[in-house]
């Protein structure tokens, strides 16, 4: 398979928990004002955090990312406008914010028959977890270590334990470019993370998609919470439409720009980051 050269960005939140005051979190002005409107990918840290994320995917050879933005948006398409050299960025708008799932089919038209990744605005991945996904060429997600997220990340270990966890087929067919996907656990509880940490990795929402997702998008019910969500739309390709995922295991860190308070700490791990977009 070829190595996959596009990239979507889910740039649609509101930021609600960006928005929430916090103590103890000590901003500039530039980044409490951009705090206060909920819009975690432009946080400045000497530059808009996205500019990071981007960088980052073209150093593993992406060349097409595609923002999922809002149609209020407009300071994040000025931004894109010009000055790029080693990516092409376009836009997709999802009109409402209706959930991941519907946030993802908005860039169909982008993604064409191509195999594409799909990542968080407020998640800085490292390059090499990348560069292993897009060389699988086909559906999958990156899995990783929980201990290293909270050893090399900025994410404590109490917001590890509510991420989603990830198991693979013990024995079954092989996915290409890895173990093949068995299930996802969203939110688990005390007992559910007791038993399936050990044998599990975590889901940070880096994942590879072929066209399929779209029709199981177009699939997905609201969830209890109201939304259209993209773990919905990855078990009806894998249940309804055969769509086979490889888990690729990564031991490594992801910084987490969810809350206010994390944003003095991205900000010294990304201090003397070279950014080239």
């Amino acid at each position: 398979m070829k190595p996959t050269r596009k990239a979507v960005i889910l740039a649609r939140g509101l930021g609600s928990r960006m928005r929430r005051a916090d103590a103890e979190a000590t901003l500039d002005a530039a980044q409490a004002k951009a705090a206060d409107a909920g819009l975690k990918a432009m946080i400045p840290i000497g530059r808009p955090f996205l500019d990071y994320v981007i960088s980052a995917l073209a150093d593993a050879g992406i060349t097409d990312v595609c923002l999922v933005i809002g149609p209020e948006h407009d300071g994040i398409r000025a931004h894109y406008a010009t000055g790029l050299t080693r990516v092409r960025v376009h836009f997709a708008v999802q009109a409402e914010p209706r959930g991941t799932a519907d946030a993802v089919a908005a860039a169909e038209r982008f993604a064409g028959p191509d195999t594409f990744l799909v990542l968080n605005a407020d998640n800085y991945y490292p390059v090499e977890a990348y560069r292993r996904l897009a060389a699988s060429g086909g559906a999958g997600l990156v899995g990783f270590d929980a201990d290293a997220l909270v050893r090399e990340g900025n994410i404590p270990a109490e917001r590890v334990r509510a991420f989603a966890l990830v198991t693979v087929e013990d024995g079954g067919e092989a996915a290409p470019g890895g173990a093949q996907l068995a299930s996802i656990v969203e939110k688990p509880d005390a007992d559910t993370y007791a038993r399936l940490a050990p044998v599990s990795l975590v889901s940070m929402n880096l994942w590879s998609f072929t066209p399929t997702i779209f029709a199981a998008c177009r699939r997905v019910t609201p969830s209890v919470r109201g939304e259209l969500e993209l773990q919905d739309a990855v078990r009806i390709a894998r249940d309804e439409l055969h769509e086979r995922f490889a888990v690729i295991p990564f031991a490594g860190g992801v910084l987490d720009l969810s809350h206010r308070g994390d944003i003095p700490a991205v900000a010294a791990a990304l201090a003397g980051v070279a950014v080239q977009l």
